[in-house]
């Protein structure tokens, strides 16, 4: 008979099927929150597109205010885009002007505004108001 002292105890821990289990159903969780993440950030690159387009209508008005006419680069109308952005200014004059707007992580969405008597931009096709595709 066995010393009390030295009777073998359980072994503790978990075995290899409840550490495979576990394993899975991370993957699983992962699995279902990424595509939620990238969709996440796929808004807010949208989100950047729009205020940065807002910013430059903005822009364009003080600059009109002042001078009678559109600014054709954003230097002019000292106007910085977000990181990642990427305005063009298509047409501007003393009529009005258009502007299109992308960012790479965002590909393919590209957002139109027009103003004036500027030539609509695809996606835009009303007057003042941003449109993207």
């Amino acid at each position: 008979m066995r010393h009390p002292r030295f009777q073998r105890r359980p072994a503790r821990g978990f075995t290899l099927v409840e550490l495979l289990i576990v394993v899975v159903v991370i993957g699983v969780l992962a699995a279902i929150a990424v595509p939620k993440f990238q969709n996440t950030k796929g808004k807010a690159y949208a989100s950047s597109i729009k205020s940065d387009i807002k910013n430059l209508a903005s822009m364009q008005e003080s600059y009109f205010y002042d001078n009678e006419t559109y600014s054709t680069t954003l230097a002019g109308l000292n106007v910085t885009p977000t990181n990642g952005v990427t305005i063009t200014i298509v047409e501007a004059d003393g009529r009005g002007w258009s502007a299109t707007a992308t960012h790479p992580a965002a590909f393919p969405l590209t957002c139109a505004v027009f103003y004036g008597q500027a030539a609509p931009l695809a996606p835009a096709t009303q007057e003042g108001l941003i449109n993207c595709q």
